[in-house]
């Protein structure tokens, strides 16, 4: 099931594998912040990102270790992919190929390199129309 995370349900994120004070701190300086959790029997994944307007950046998205490789974040961009209705980036590192092949699933395409943009490492700007 996924749904909306909002800031008063941050206790739900107690004993999961989130960084519950990361998410907190964004919820209080971010005022553009959305959240979709996927739960099971408890929250096995998230999808953070900012809705700016006329655009949605996808700040981050995580899977519980022992649920990667099995559709879960293709789960969480469908329904992302499905209720926005807007342009839609993300930079994600250049030697992450599972990331990278799940983002072109969705329609992303590369537009751009953030050079060393990960300490060292080229990030890949991609967008969806």
């Amino acid at each position: 099931m996924i749904s909306e995370l909002k800031k008063e349900d941050l206790n739900l994120l107690n004993d999961t594998f989130i960084n519950k004070e990361y998410l907190e701190n964004e919820f209080n300086n971010n005022p553009f912040i959305k959240v979709l959790i996927l739960k099971e029997d408890k929250i096995i994944g998230y999808l953070y990102y900012s809705d700016i307007y006329d655009r949605v950046e996808i700040n981050q998205i995580e899977i519980e270790e022992n649920h990667r490789s099995c559709g879960k974040g293709s789960l969480l961009l469908k329904e992302l992919t499905e209720t926005v209705n807007k342009n839609i980036t993300l930079e994600v590192r250049e030697d992450n190929i599972p990331a990278i092949k799940l983002y072109e699933k969705f329609n992303f395409k590369k537009v751009a390199i953030r050079k060393n943009y990960y300490n060292g490492v080229d990030g890949i700007l991609m967008e969806r129309k």
